[in-house]
């Protein structure tokens, strides 16, 4: 199969998908139209049928005037036999024979009539119950379509419902989330700032001379330059006084 036999193949499938699709998507349309479309049929069967038995009523009312001619000429057969005019009943008794086989065919014609009335009449009776049968059918099918119909509107608006809850319950989680993170950056802030703030006031104090001197490398060297080493090594650690009694009184046990 050449490449533009498979396009052709590939365009007439997608039309009969397409056109499949339409046709069910439009179903009950189709199917009501279908139904009416019956109902005429129905109508023209019915309309035939009354023209079939207007014809089988001319066609019996033929018979009946030949009936009629046919005793008229019997009449006439047996009044010439009467009279011993043998020419005249001959001639009667060839227009009997005429009307007599125009009798037979009025016969047929009417069984014909009879049987095609028959027909006619069982056919309409029989579409008669099969499309209120369909009718019926076609009820419920429409029944059966609103409440389904009903029921997916409501499950769309449920899951609609849903969907709409579960993006505000996300929403609302991002948000906490975003001022969860504002709040610790805040607390973050105020932490560093109480910090800054305590760092330069204990800077501003210390330079005022209120805080008292660490003691360092430099603080010890300062003082024994400042004041002679003799007098460094002979002078009293200034103790509590609670520490100097207790010495006291070791001293004076021995």
């Amino acid at each position: 199969m050449s490449i533009l036999q498979k396009i052709l193949t590939l365009f007439r499938g997608t039309a009969h998908e397409a056109g499949q699709a339409v046709v069910d998507a439009n179903a009950l349309k189709i199917l009501d139209q279908e139904i009416r479309d019956a109902g005429t049929e129905l109508s023209r069967s019915k309309e035939e049928l009354t023209k079939v038995m207007a014809q089988r009523q001319l066609q019996a009312n033929r018979s009946k005037d030949r009936f009629a001619k046919k005793a008229e000429y019997e009449t006439y057969i047996a009044g010439a036999l009467r009279q011993g005019n043998e020419q005249l009943a001959r001639e009667v008794a060839e227009r009997l024979a005429a009307v007599e086989n125009d009798l037979k065919n009025d016969e047929q014609a009417i069984a014909s009539y009879d049987n095609s009335i028959n027909q006619l009449k069982t056919a309409i009776s029989a579409t008669e119950r099969k499309l209120a049968r369909v009718k019926q059918q076609v009820d419920t099918v429409k029944a059966t379509e609103a409440v389904q119909r009903a029921q997916t509107a409501v499950a769309s608006r449920h899951s609609g419902a849903n969907g709409k809850v579960t993006t505000a319950l996300d929403s609302l989680e991002r948000i906490q989330q975003r001022q969860a993170e504002r709040g610790a950056r805040l607390e973050a802030a105020a932490q560093l700032e109480s910090e800054a703030g305590e760092g330069d006031l204990n800077k501003r104090l210390q330079a005022a001379g209120l805080l008292p001197e660490s003691t360092s490398v430099d603080n010890i060297l300062e003082r024994f330059r400042e004041k002679p080493v003799q007098q460094l090594s002979h002078e009293p650690l200034s103790l509590p006084a609670a520490e100097i009694k207790e010495t006291d009184k070791v001293e004076r046990k021995d």
